[in-house]
């Protein structure tokens, strides 16, 4: 190409240009170095473009010192006759002529003619001639921006001849758009004197498309240096600027999508990027089964049910949807998307189409949106991940007067794939989350059980992050004598295994807990239980993967415990830690850990479990947690602490109140890991519900036993439990007094229940057997387990204690 430098500098000269046809032509840099290859040059020379561009034109010379003395002389602009390299070895001698020129960015370079001298002179063109031909818009403007010259690609675009424009005002040629930013360059480059490069968007007139324009503004200099006219040319790159859109458009979705695993929130995502950009309205449908955790399945026959999961439009509050978000609508059969989730095959329609014709014959609130908004060019992608069709995407366009080419059918497929691969990994992910929450939440207490030791609440939250669901738990267990247990836990890691390791430790504090173990002893028991389940696990993983998922069982089975029990009797709490967080008490508006000495987690042994006792006044708060709730807003452990301790100085008046109060101030919306909370008001027996007697070892006390327990019934006013008491009572005593060992006591607890406790010094424990027809004995334990409601013995340091509940009337 010839910018009107090259016109300019030709125009001058007194040679003619020579026809094309006829000569070779080249270009050459100030360096020497060839920038342009003619196909006449490679038809004269044998050199394909690719082996003459970006090389010395010396070595296009024969070495002959003539032929370089004639080819320099054609450089400094005289006619010459050189002898020239073939690319077979021959030499070919030429007449040479150079033509001084600039490139688009005004670096110096020179046209070179060369002609055979076998073949007639041609006809050479002007410089002037040159430039008015050219096919590409070029104009010359002077310095108060009036058209000078112009080619014929700027008459063509502006629809007007060179001798309209001439005189003419940039401003009286150009539309608005066009004329601001090119006149404000134009008066740049001739204040500068540097060249400019402009980018436009619109139409040069009313009734073209609009277009991307690439201009670029040149000065052209007088010989001495002067800038006295620019040059405006134009360069259409509509193509390219779509295709760097089409490029940014993939890139955006690339980074925005995966972000979530909500499948609504990640369906948006699309739908947000490509409103605007690729559409003006877009709708994501996806199958209804979809969000119900079945596998999902178009229907074979009849409507489809679609569930709306996003919507965008580039009007506001989205004006052209018929349903919401969320809404459920069945498509008939005969509809493009459902034809397109039974091909998996994508789709481009006119609204003239017949199948667009039939849709909105088939739904009447569609058409009137067609008619309403004009919508002239529709796109239907499937959402397709791993071989199943999860919805459909539908594509508008009524703002853009383009409808969608073929072009933008490929982009939109790959959108359509890389949002059907995330909307897929959030679909299963939801549905493994599920599954573990719904696990979990088995595993967890639905209703705590009763118990008159405490008033408790408790908060249970999941941890949102892809890591899925922890370990965490907490318990209530009513213990005999009317105390309780509390129990908070967490395994260590996340997901269906943490879940089901949780499930195995809870049932075993509760089975540990109902044989009366202290806490260190528990904890003991239940180190020993997390060992034999890691080396089960290993074990498993020395045998290969496993068979169902295919992967290696994991082996670091670690979980920490803390274990309290509360006696309202004498008000004293005794508790042992493994690895576990201490609990906080608060009374009388302070608020301090207990200092349980510390064992290790679950799992790790090597350190023994230690059981602190302490007493609390009644009402004392007691605050059991695991650690996601002090670490949760990105607290250290202890910033966390401290924080929790300040919250339960003042704490609020109920329960309840108080955990939402600890939630809202230690944890973030989004709780990273999980959390347990257990909160627990303690409560205190009155003295006078409770009678305790010291029996002598002498088998003539169990009447004297009898006798007053008879007596302090009466004065309960429990005289209809007085019978099986009187029983129960008779029983205890008599297998403490013959098979135990002094001292021997007897506890009446009157609560939710009796209880009835008698303790001996011994720690040999009864056993319930069925006796025989002929026995004498072995009848007393069975009648006592008939009697009562529950029943069974618990040891300490000092012996045991055989212990028995029986209902109360209107009390169950």
């Amino acid at each position: 190409m010839i910018d009107m430098r090259d016109a300019a500098a030709l125009g001058s000269d007194s040679g003619a240009f020579p026809d094309s046809v006829a000569s070779a032509t080249a270009v050459v840099d100030a360096q020497g170095i060839v920038t342009g290859w003619s196909t006449d040059a490679e038809r004269l020379l044998g050199y394909p473009p690719h082996e003459a561009v970006g090389r010395s034109a010396a070595r296009l010379i024969a070495p002959d010192p003539d032929a370089r003395e004639g080819f320099h002389a054609a450089l400094r602009g005289r006619d010459a006759t050189a002898l020239l390299r073939h690319r077979d070895g021959r030499h070919v001698r030429v007449r040479v002529r150079t033509y001084p020129s600039c490139d688009g960015e005004g670096r110096a370079q020179r046209l070179v003619v060369v002609t055979p001298p076998e073949r007639p002179q041609p006809d050479l063109v002007t410089a002037q001639e040159a430039f008015t031909q050219c096919p590409l818009p070029l104009m010359v403007y002077d310095s108060a921006l009036r058209a000078v010259q112009a080619s014929a690609g700027a008459a063509h675009e502006l629809g007007m001849s060179e001798e309209e424009m001439r005189g003419r005002h940039v401003s009286d040629l150009l539309p608005s758009l066009f004329c601001r930013t090119v006149e404000d360059g134009m008066r740049r480059v001739f204040t500068t004197g540097e060249s400019e490069q402009l980018r436009v968007r619109g139409r040069v007139r009313p009734e073209a498309h609009e277009r991307f324009w690439s201009l670029t503004v040149s000065p052209l200099r007088t010989p001495a240096g002067h800038v006295r006219l620019v040059e405006v040319s134009a360069l259409d790159v509509t193509e390219q600027h779509l295709a760097r859109e089409r490029l940014a458009l993939l890139n955006d979705i690339g980074a925005q999508l995966g972000s979530t695993l909500d499948v609504m929130r990640t369906a948006q995502q699309m739908a947000d990027a490509v409103a605007g950009r690729l559409a003006d309205f877009v709708t994501v449908d996806l199958l209804d089964s979809l969000f119900r955790g079945v596998e999902p399945r178009p229907s074979a026959t009849g409507a489809v049910a679609l569930r709306r999961a996003a919507q965008q439009s580039v009007l506001p509050g989205v004006p052209e949807s018929v349903i919401r978000p969320g809404d459920l609508d069945y498509y008939p059969k005969s509809t493009p998307p459902v034809r397109c989730l039974a091909t998996g095959r994508p789709a481009l329609h006119s609204v003239e189409d017949e199948e667009i014709g039939n849709w909105q014959r088939a739904d009447p609130r569609r058409a009137k949106v067609v008619r309403r908004f004009g919508i002239h060019s529709i796109m239907v992608i499937p959402l397709s991940a791993r071989g199943i069709v999860l919805g459909v995407a539908v594509l508008v366009r009524h703002r853009r007067e383009e409808p969608f080419a073929e072009d933008d059918l490929l982009l939109a497929e790959e959108i359509a794939a890389r949002t059907a691969v995330a909307v897929d990994n959030a679909r299963r992910y939801t549905l493994e989350r599920t599954t573990a929450l719904a696990l979990q939440r088995s595993l967890l207490p639905r209703r705590l059980s009763a118990q008159e030791a405490v008033e408790v609440a408790h908060r249970y939250l999941p941890a949102r992050t892809r890591a899925g669901l922890g370990g965490d738990w907490f318990d209530v267990i009513p213990l005999s004598g009317a105390r309780v247990a509390l129990v908070v836990g967490d395994v260590v890691g996340h997901g269906l295994r943490a879940s089901a390791t949780m499930g195995r430790l809870r049932t075993t504090v509760r089975t540990l807990a109902d044989v009366g173990l202290p806490p260190d002893e528990l904890l003991t028991h239940l180190d020993d239980l997390v060992t034999h389940l890691a080396a089960e696990e290993e074990s498993a993983a020395q045998h290969g993967p496993d068979p169902e998922s295919g992967l290696l069982v994991a082996t670091d089975l670690i979980a920490t415990c803390l274990y309290v029990v509360y006696d309202p009797v004498s008000r004293r709490c005794a508790a042992a830690t493994a690895g576990h967080p201490p609990p906080v008490v608060a009374s009388a508006g302070t608020a301090d850990f207990v200092d349980i000495p510390p064992g290790p987690p679950l799992g790790v042994g090597g350190l023994p479990f230690e059981t602190l006792e302490w007493e609390l006044p009644p009402g004392s708060l007691l605050a059991l947690y695991t650690d996601g709730l002090v670490q949760g807003a990105g607290h250290d452990l202890g910033g966390g602490l401290a924080l929790l301790r300040r919250r339960l100085q003042r704490p609020a008046r109920t329960l309840e109140a108080v955990c939402d109060d600890l939630i809202r101030a230690l944890l973030p919306p989004q709780p990273p890991d999980d959390v347990a909370l257990l909160v627990a008001r303690t409560r205190a027996l009155d003295p006078g519900d409770v009678a305790t007697w010291e029996l002598p070892s002498d088998p003539a006390s169990v009447a004297g036993a009898r006798a007053q327990v008879l007596e302090r019934l009466a004065a309960w006013r429990l005289q209809d439990v007085a019978f099986t008491t009187e029983l129960v009572v008779s029983e205890l005593v008599t297998n403490a007094i013959r098979y135990g060992r002094p001292p021997v006591r007897l506890r009446l607890i009157r609560g939710a229940a009796l209880i009835c406790e008698v303790s001996d010094g011994s720690s040999t424990a009864p056993h319930l057997r069925r006796a025989r027809t002929f026995d004498e004995g072995g009848r007393g334990l069975l009648l006592v387990a008939q009697l009562a409601r529950r029943w069974g013995t618990r040891h300490h340091t000092d012996g045991k204690t055989i212990w028995a509940e029986i209902e109360l009337p209107g009390r169950g």
